[in-house]
């Protein structure tokens, strides 16, 4: 199975977001997939134009030459595509964004309706990957996700896939805390994104029994606040 992971976060290496991907990645790769990290913040992705050349002049191919191109290439050819992102104002990051947008190519003009009589475009390939969707949030609660699992629902159906897998952390500042209370706490969420990895591998889906434990908050909400407002207060 092949895996590759479009990192949005713009702290690349050091972002909340990738400390969540690392586990995943261990647990796909301990069942034999094989994984590619991308950190999209030093890629050169230009904004989409709308110019629609992609679909009238070289069908298939952007008229501007970046590195879309090929993350196109590696998109199309994996089984499983992962959006790891940062929440920013309730949505994907910027750079995440203008990736998504350059995917135009990778369908057809002609629209079709989907089964349940919804426009959309046709495919252009005869096969495109699953879906897993990686986030963290500032904010503790789950709630600030709503946004992402709808729109995320919604690329699936326009891209002829499914989302198999989601993993939304809310409280992901806490995740790179140094603290000796925290620590077998953290520990244990980690453990819990490796065997979300493991299960894409295995069933190509993350079980609801998994998904509830993936969504609990690692310490009480209450206690996440005041911990975050003296940070910041003190900083």
């Amino acid at each position: 199975m092949k895996i590759i992971i479009f990192n949005g976060s713009p702290r690349t290496k050091n972002s909340n977001t990738h400390f969540i991907v690392k586990e995943f990645i261990k647990g796909a790769e301990s069942e034999g997939a094989e994984v590619e990290n991308i950190f999209l913040f030093p890629k050169k992705i230009n904004t989409c134009l709308a110019c629609f050349d992609c679909w009238r002049k070289t069908p298939g191919k952007c008229i501007v030459k970046d590195d879309t191109e090929e993350l196109l290439e590696k998109f199309i050819n994996s089984d499983v595509a992962v959006f790891a992102t940062p929440l920013y104002v309730d949505n994907i990051s910027g750079i995440m964004k203008n990736f998504m947008d350059r995917m135009l190519p990778l369908f057809h003009p002609i629209i079709e309706k989907d089964e349940n009589g919804e426009s959309r475009h046709k495919k252009r390939f005869d096969k495109y990957p699953k879906i897993v969707v990686i986030s963290n949030s500032g904010f503790p609660e789950q709630s600030h996700f709503q946004v992402l699992r709808l729109l995320f629902r919604r690329i699936a159906r326009n891209t002829h896939s499914e989302v198999i897998g989601e993993i939304y952390r809310g409280g992901g500042e806490i995740l790179q805390v140094k603290n000796l209370v925290l620590k077998p706490l953290i520990n244990k969420y980690k453990k819990l994104v490796r065997e979300a990895g493991r299960e894409i591998v295995k069933n190509m889906r993350i079980s609801e029994e998994l998904q509830k434990k993936l969504e609990k908050p690692i310490i009480p909400i209450s206690f996440y606040i005041s911990g975050a407002n003296k940070s910041w207060t003190q900083q």
